[in-house]
Formats: structure tokens, C-alpha cells, sequence
């Protein structure tokens, strides 16, 4: 029985931990990046603004069709951030800036899959 219990738990942290699913770095305007994990397929790219900061903007389509979602934000250099897009809450897409490289990233929320698994 402990054995068991153990076992199962053991599988419940390991499956609880975000999976990196994609990543990719920009390193120049106006050159893009895709990623195509998850429901949706995203192509992100920046260009420089005013002062330090970066306009990064994202697109995000989802793969069973609908209307694209745009995303547009301002990086200076150490920034970073993650969120999910509404009705997709499945997948985290992470944002972070060093220098003139943003690297994009998309995490799958595995605990959500373990956790419905184990009803």
C-alpha cells in the first residue's frame, strides 16, 4: 500500500511540472519566430521604440480556425513574462528579453492532464 502511494505521487510531481513544449530567439527587427505547439500557432516578432524598450508583437491563430488574437507589449532589457491567451489556458507563453535577443517559449500544462487522469 505505501509502495503504491509513493509510486503514485512520485508520477503526480513529476507530471505536475510544466513541460517546455517550444522555444525560439529573435535577435534582430523584424525577424520572426513560429511556434506551433498547443491549439494555436503563434509568429512573433519586434521591432526597436523609443528610448531601450522593444515592441514585440505576437499573433496567435488558433488551428481549428477563428479569428487571430494579437498580442503587443514593451521589453527592456530583463524583462520577462508569462500569461496564457483566453480560452487556452492549457498553454503558457513566456516572454523574455537579454540584450537584442527575446526568447519565446511555450510551456504545456501538464498538471492539468495529470490531475484529470488520476479521477
Amino acid at each position: 500500500m505505501i509502495r503504491k502511494t509513493l509510486s503514485a505521487s512520485l508520477l503526480a510531481m513529476f507530471l505536475a511540472q510544466p513541460a517546455f513544449a517550444e522555444e525560439a530567439t529573435i535577435g534582430r527587427p523584424i525577424e520572426a519566430a513560429s511556434l506551433h505547439e498547443g491549439k494555436l500557432d503563434m509568429v512573433v516578432y519586434y521591432v526597436p521604440v523609443a528610448g531601450d524598450l522593444l515592441e514585440v508583437t505576437a499573433t496567435f491563430a488558433p488551428k481549428t480556425g477563428g479569428d487571430p488574437l494579437r498580442f503587443v507589449m514593451g521589453l527592456a532589457d530583463g524583462d520577462s513574462v508569462a500569461f496564457s491567451m483566453p480560452g487556452h489556458q492549457d498553454s503558457l507563453y513566456a516572454f523574455s528579453r537579454s540584450g537584442e535577443e527575446v526568447t519565446i517559449s511555450t510551456e504545456t500544462d501538464t498538471y492539468l492532464r495529470a490531475d484529470a487522469a488520476m479521477r
